[in-house]
């Protein structure tokens, strides 16, 4: 087939799609019925719809057959999306919870810095890795939830993202192969893009990953790293049992990779079984920080790691960004030590509490996945439903919601929605719930 005439079938197909002429959810002649349709080979045919997924006009679902996007929710939307800020908009994408009186902690923590003599120095470079004084702050936080951990192994960072960068920078090399849930964290999977990591999707069961899977994966492929949310996945709520993640620290060990902790939700879990740092410290680079427990705008973040890797990463830390911020890092310090932190903690976790039991009820009767104390949760679909449909449905009616899409690391994309909790008041919340309720409900109906 001429080079002209297959472009000219990719941009007929691009053209009825953006026009409408085909509409979001239609499904698409097999290859082998494109093919005939239009007398070319096959191999040409899955040319084509390759071309048009890359343009985001067209998914394709394993085992279901290749169907039209809704385009008017972009593929990337999950983590390239901006935070809604129209004040008829409900965002149930990202996650900001704000609880009453935080901004007058504020107030108070800045008249305290301001009056502690201390002013000058914040002023001034710091240490690449952080004050001294701070690590040692977030030692103390950390020997809380059962990590044993000397000052000189943690590193401040610009939040958990960037402790999540740093560590990439440090440990790894483009090509490595990581192994990841089947469905991750969207951050990863964009820092896995930048430094041209190698992702390999491992099947999840309803509490954590496959292990037998994993251990399969280890065995065939030189596996460098295993990125895992032991607590509190993101997306979908599960905490790993103790017998498990014991498995899990086994297979590093036969099979060498290093294992990177995200722990950014695990403050809203009581009594968690031990974190993997705290069982094998010397494989364990443990991420975490304070912008999902205390505020978004607060981008404190720590890493904390073997000895050996602390140099790479305080060059990483140097190499972004020279130092953390001295300021919010010195509030976020006073908060840690003066119990701020852990009573912030425990009344989100109440909150979550009470936003998941909210959704619970209002959504009672469709298949939820999650935590019940979250501040999100996971919704499949029907077979027969289109995420991306019912997502731009929602967003015509000033709701935003993130799909299955940016979360995916598979072949296989599933129907489903995360709806986060934690970005409105709660009567809004109730209102905007009865509204997905009924949206998915027409759109299983269409």
């Amino acid at each position: 087939m001429a080079a002209s005439r297959y472009k000219k079938l990719v941009d007929a197909l691009a053209s009825d799609i953006r026009a409408g002429r085909l509409a979001p959810g239609v499904r698409l002649p097999t290859h082998r019925g494109l093919a005939a349709r239009e007398g070319i080979a096959v191999v040409t045919a899955t040319r084509v719809y390759a071309e048009l997924e890359g343009m985001g006009l067209v998914s394709r679902e394993q085992g279901r057959g290749t169907f039209v996007r809704d385009i008017a929710v972009p593929a990337s939307h999950g983590i390239d999306q901006q935070a809604v800020a129209t004040d008829d908009a409900v965002d149930l994408n990202f996650n900001y919870p704000s609880l009453p009186g935080q901004a007058d902690l504020l107030r108070q923590a800045l008249r305290e810095v301001a009056t502690s003599g201390d002013l000058d120095s914040l002023l001034r470079y710091q240490p690449h890795r952080g004050r001294p004084q701070d690590r040692a702050s977030i030692a103390r936080h950390l020997r809380r939830r059962g990590i044993t951990a000397d000052a000189d192994q943690i590193l401040i960072a610009n939040g958990a993202q960037h402790g999540l960068a740093i560590t990439i920078m440090a440990m790894l090399s483009a090509g490595d192969v990581v192994a990841v849930d089947a469905l991750t964290y969207p951050g990863f999977k964009v820092l896995a893009h930048a430094f041209h990591l190698d992702l390999e999707p491992v099947p999840t069961t309803a509490d954590g990953p496959d292990l037998d899977a994993l251990e399969n994966l280890c065995a065939t492929r030189p596996v460098r790293a295993i990125y895992t949310m032991p607590t509190l996945h993101n997306p979908l709520g599960w905490v790993m049992p103790a017998t498990d993640r014991t498995r899990l620290i086994r297979i590093a060990r036969q099979h060498g990779p290093l294992i990177i902790e995200d722990a950014s939700y695990a403050y809203l879990v009581e009594d968690p079984p031990p974190p993997l740092a705290a069982t094998a410290p010397d494989i364990t680079v443990y991420v975490s920080g304070l912008s999902k427990s205390i505020a978004t705008g607060l981008r404190v973040g720590f890493v904390l790691a073997p000895p050996p890797a602390v140099p790479s990463l305080e060059r990483a830390i140097r190499a972004t960004t020279w130092n953390t911020p001295a300021l919010t890092t010195a509030i976020a310090c006073r908060w840690l030590d003066d119990g701020t932190v852990n009573h912030l903690e425990t009344q989100k976790r109440d909150d979550a509490k009470t936003r998941q039991a909210l959704v619970r009820q209002e959504l009672a009767g469709l298949p939820l996945i999650g935590h019940p104390s979250s501040y999100f949760t996971w919704l499949p679909l029907p077979d027969d439903a289109r995420a991306d449909r019912l997502t731009a449905t929602l967003a015509r009616r000033h709701i935003s919601v993130t799909t299955a899409e940016p979360f995916t690391t598979s072949t296989h994309t599933p129907q489903a929605i995360r709806l986060a909790l934690g970005s409105t008041d709660l009567d809004s919340l109730r209102s905007t719930l009865r509204t997905v309720r009924r949206v998915a409900v027409e759109d299983a109906c269409a």
